[in-house]
């Protein structure tokens, strides 16, 4: 089977890096490639890894609070860069303060993405979103 080449960050001015670390290993120990590209990192490095390998899927960590600021358009920049249909995965503490996920959830669905998982998500739970979602079950 064909390893799948996952982009793992923390987009903005966030920090919070052991988190990335903990999914970094748990998708590691699932058999995917992992790139992980660190913690406070832009829209353009996260599509920069992507292209330079051929990955197919962007998982964007955001634990901070602000991540509808980090992530708005991100899916437009991977459309004007070529790489339009990757799949982009979002999780963590998406904005601040205490809301209830629904409107998170279909906030982050309308800026064009596939999955998003609200704070405490367990690494399984996109482990197995991202083997149906790359046609490896």
């Amino acid at each position: 089977m064909e390893q799948k080449t996952l982009i793992l960050g923390v987009i903005g001015a966030d920090v919070h890096a052991v988190g990335n670390r903990i999914l970094d290993y748990a998708f590691t120990q699932a058999g995917f490639k992992v790139i992980n590209i660190g913690v406070l990192a832009s829209q353009e490095e996260f599509i920069q890894a992507a292209i330079e390998t051929n990955a197919d899927v962007i998982l964007v960590s955001s634990l901070y609070g602000h991540g509808e600021i980090d992530c708005r358009g991100l899916r437009e920049k991977c459309q004007e860069s070529g790489i339009g249909n990757i799949l982009l995965y979002v999780g963590g503490n998406l904005v601040v303060g205490k809301q209830d996920f629904a409107p998170v959830e279909r906030l982050f669905k309308g800026m064009g993405f596939d999955r998003i998982y609200p704070p405490g998500t367990m690494p399984d739970v996109p482990i197995a979103d991202l083997r149906q979602d790359l046609g490896l079950v």
